[in-house]
């Protein structure tokens, strides 16, 4: 197996808190200013750390860690739903559904410009380096996430490039069909405006490759009999040296690193064909085979992810990815009905009896839900949130 959802799942969630961590800056009131449902600093550490924590739970990544394929789009999502209400932080459901977008789309963008399919796994160690440094202050988190840099590096250090490249493809696959614009990306023009990547022809060449515009020719013996130059549109240039793939270490590769450090505004705008959805031919009421295996894998997940509940005369901080609470109303209001997630909640726990009991509920829910032929597996699968 070439076990792509930790990569998946690590990559996104580094993203996710780039972006949570910009947005709760932006959002802070110095304490002693600060009203009881204003944020402070001291809010925004105890928010990542709490959220850092639940990610890199030693349960919750022993169930990541263990071999299986990519799931569906929305149950991967209702993983973060879960993860992104750990701590006292609150999202409504436009908020969350941008955060979402945002995340998505900065990590297709990584893959797509990864010099070497191998160079994924740089990404990914970007991540977990600018995630270290959000809990430098906290020994036992920094443990939590070196021991997963380690089963990284175990698991998919020695693979080949060939198995590395079916890991990019197969990540590019889950991408394929999300085309959401996002202004930092539109801004610096590496995204056109109906919301696909610009690949550049410029640049460094992957390491051990060299610089395009010589051929060589070889005869039956292996000898070199001939070379050809041609000429190129790019401005190619080596690398000095190739990524570090230890613990510690220079990457090189900037792709994964933290591009809302510089007080750039998070926001996005849907693509006229996110907007405009093609309808759908076809209905299927058949139940959806792989849904109660994808939802005994949520159980399992979500079993670790414990939402954390306000204690005493705490409230749950809300927070807006939106400039204003009227941004926010509004795409609520315009967001497209084939992108927006039914909210069942059940408390996922452990326990088995509980894991039937959610299987038996979306059993029954796929038999109510006439679901698009075309969908990917398990989009029966309905978002399980609480505090939403």
């Amino acid at each position: 197996a070439t076990r792509p959802l930790p990569l998946l799942f690590l990559n996104l969630g580094g993203e996710m808190l780039y972006i949570l961590d910009q947005r709760l800056r932006a959002q802070s009131i110095p304490g002693e200013k600060a009203r009881k449902d204003e944020w402070t600093d001291v809010d925004r550490k105890r928010v990542m750390n709490d959220i850092i924590t639940t990610m890199f739970n030693k349960k919750f990544m022993e169930e990541l860690f263990k071999p299986q394929e990519l799931y569906s789009k929305k149950a991967l999502r209702t993983v973060y739903d879960r993860l992104a209400h750990a701590s006292i932080m609150r999202l409504n459901q436009a908020s969350m559904d941008k955060l979402y977008d945002l995340m998505t789309m900065a990590f297709k963008y990584q893959v797509l410009l990864c010099p070497r399919p191998k160079d994924i796994l740089l990404v990914t160690f970007n991540h977990l380096d600018a995630i270290k440094d959000f809990v430098r202050d906290s020994p036992g988190i920094l443990n939590q996430v070196d021991e997963t840099f380690r089963q990284l590096i175990e698991m998919y250090g020695c693979l080949s490039a060939g198995e590395f490249q079916l890991i990019r493809q197969t990540l590019l696959i889950f991408f394929q069909d999300m085309h959401i614009r996002v202004s930092i990306f539109l801004k610096d023009k590496v995204q056109n405006s109906n919301g696909r990547f610009v690949l550049p022809i410029s640049g460094p060449v992957p390491w051990g490759t060299e610089v395009p515009g010589l051929i060589r020719m070889f005869n039956h013996n292996g000898d070199e009999v001939k070379r050809t130059q041609f000429t190129t549109d790019g401005n190619y240039i080596i690398p000095q040296r190739e990524g570090s793939f230890e613990l510690y270490g220079d990457r090189v590769l900037k792709l994964g690193t933290n591009m809302y450090s510089v007080s750039r505004p998070v926001e996005t705008h849907m693509s006229g064909s996110s907007k405009n959805l093609a309808p759908h031919a076809k209905e299927n009421i058949a139940p959806n085979p792989h849904a109660k295996e994808e939802l005994n894998f949520l159980a399992r997940l979500l079993g670790g992810l414990e939402i954390k509940k306000p204690g005493g005369s705490e409230t749950g901080f809300q927070l807006n990815l939106f400039t204003t609470d009227e941004e926010e109303e509004q795409a609520a209001l315009t967001r497209p009905e084939e992108l927006s997630y039914k909210v069942v909640n059940i408390e996922a726990t452990q326990e088995p009896g509980r894991q039937a009991e959610l299987a038996r509920i979306l059993e029954e829910l796929e038999v109510a839900e006439p679901r698009p032929a075309s969908s990917d597996k398990g989009e029966d699968l309905l978002a399980l949130m609480d505090g939403l």
